[in-house]
């Protein structure tokens, strides 16, 4: 099932090559046998990915200093989503298509709930926020890539969410080949305890996996089984 055509929202497509990345936020391309920059959404350490001379996309940059803003990057056989811009509308259209269980009457956007804006309150009811995942080990998606104390405050305001009587969620978007998912126990420890504490004050976890077309298209290709 096809969710969205991102060129609808991040513009006509450039194929590059990854030179090098030169921070958090720039990386290094080379498009038509010249450098250029480009602007990376994605903070995680993505070394298994962001490898000099791999084939990337890259979307328009209009009013930004960089020259593009960086979409995808393709590993072995698959195209990587990295642009994290567009995180909130996938998950958008995966609530609007039913693909969690239910279908919502009301989504709002960037709920402002104790010290963190959580990416959608549903019906008035659930909170809902929304995590990339993009790292994979064997058969399975892993995540965080790197420490994420953003991450475990969230999964924190969740389970106060749940205490003052909302339902709270965690909706991982998994962008590669894989058949399952964990926390990343070796990388963030830390996140893997608070989510295995969250899920037991009744926080639920959805995982969904995505593949990424050089089209532009992002398709469901079903759920996976958390484990954490």
């Amino acid at each position: 099932m096809v969710l969205v055509n991102l060129r609808s929202y991040l513009g006509s497509f450039t194929e590059g090559r990854l030179l090098e990345r030169l921070n958090r936020f720039v990386v290094l391309v080379e498009v038509n046998g010249e450098e250029r920059r480009a602007h990376l959404s994605d903070t995680g350490r993505l070394g298994e990915l962001l490898k000099e001379g791999a084939p990337v996309l890259l979307a328009p940059n209009p009013r930004g200093k960089l020259d593009y803003k960086f979409v995808a990057v393709k590993s072995e056989q698959e195209w990587v989503l990295l642009n994290t811009s567009v995180h909130s509308l996938i998950a958008k259209k995966v609530l609007e298509e039913g693909l969690l269980g239910f279908k919502p009457k009301e989504l709002k956007p960037e709920f402002r709930f104790g010290r963190s804006r959580i990416d959608f309150l549903i019906d008035g009811e659930l909170l809902l926020e929304v995590k990339g995942c993009n790292l994979v080990r064997g058969e399975v998606c892993l995540f965080p890539d790197a420490p994420t104390e953003r991450g475990r405050r969230h999964l924190e305001e969740l389970v106060s969410a749940v205490k003052k009587g909302y339902r709270g969620a965690l909706l991982f978007l998994a962008f590669r080949s894989c058949r399952s998912f964990l926390p990343n126990r070796e990388t963030d420890p830390q996140f893997a305890e608070t989510l295995e504490s969250a899920l037991r004050e009744g926080v639920e976890l959805f995982v969904v996996r995505l593949s990424f077309l050089p089209s532009g298209e992002v398709v469901f290709k079903g759920s996976l089984n958390p484990s954490p």
